[in-house]
């Protein structure tokens, strides 16, 4: 498959200041990288009248050409999934468009930190691995990774576009292919990245790129030292 993408998605490799990093417990840290291009919605708010604002802010760079009342009902739905995120355990949430063969292609990028099910025992990938099985939402592989064992897979999901933002003016259904990652920490906590795209002309540019963010992944002690999970 031949692409044609826009100047702004480049490999993680190329991209040293899209280093992103978030606080674990028990000191530790994890870092990786994301490429350029990517919209990132906030999470460091002070209270709701700034999210507001940094959210409206946002609709104005990823909706150039909409109107104010499309970019402010942006806001607001973007706004409506935070309580989703919170409960997820979503700390990083970004988001992509591009070109990829003459088709404007969107994905997304979440990273959260959850804990472990206290039932995984000493062999945590295995256990994830099993469980992620059972729910039968995906094709699931065991892996190994520069920072550790992981647990990956594949799959796709229905979810439905507000109809705010559709033509008909009814919520429409809409399938996502997404890639999720699982890596457990010593710390007993998981941290788990996922890229959703509903857009099957971006899937092997987006899941190339989300593997190159997905190697990128390091974890460091409270002095600053390199780690790697076992397992």
């Amino acid at each position: 498959m031949t692409t044609d993408t826009t100047d702004s998605m480049h490999t993680t490799d190329t991209v040293e200041d899209n280093r992103r990093s978030l606080e674990g417990s028990d000191g530790i840290e994890v870092r990786w990288v994301m490429p350029e291009g990517f919209l990132e919605l906030p999470f460091e708010a002070d209270d709701l009248d700034e999210l507001t604002d940094q959210l409206e802010e946002l609709a104005r760079k990823a909706l150039p050409g909409g109107t104010e009342d499309v970019q402010l009902e942006w806001a607001a739905m973007c706004m409506a999934n935070y309580d989703e995120f919170i409960e997820a355990g979503v700390q990083y949430a970004g988001f992509v468009t591009t070109e990829v063969e003459g088709v404007r292609c969107t994905a997304t990028v979440n990273v959260s930190l959850v804990d472990l099910d206290e039932r995984a025992g000493p062999k945590p990938v295995g256990f994830i691995a099993s469980t992620m099985r059972h729910l039968d939402i995906g094709q699931v592989d065991e892996v190994k990774l520069p920072c550790g064992p992981a647990v990956t897979c594949i799959g796709a999901r229905q979810s439905y576009v507000d109809g705010s933002l559709t033509e008909s003016g009814e919520d429409e259904p809409i399938w996502t292919s997404f890639i999720q990652v699982q890596i457990p920490l010593s710390n007993q906590t998981v941290m788990l990245l996922e890229m959703g795209t509903p857009t099957a002309e971006g899937w092997d540019t987006f899941s190339s790129m989300f593997a190159g963010v997905v190697k990128s992944v390091r974890f460091f002690d409270e002095q600053g030292l390199p780690l790697v999970m076992p397992g």
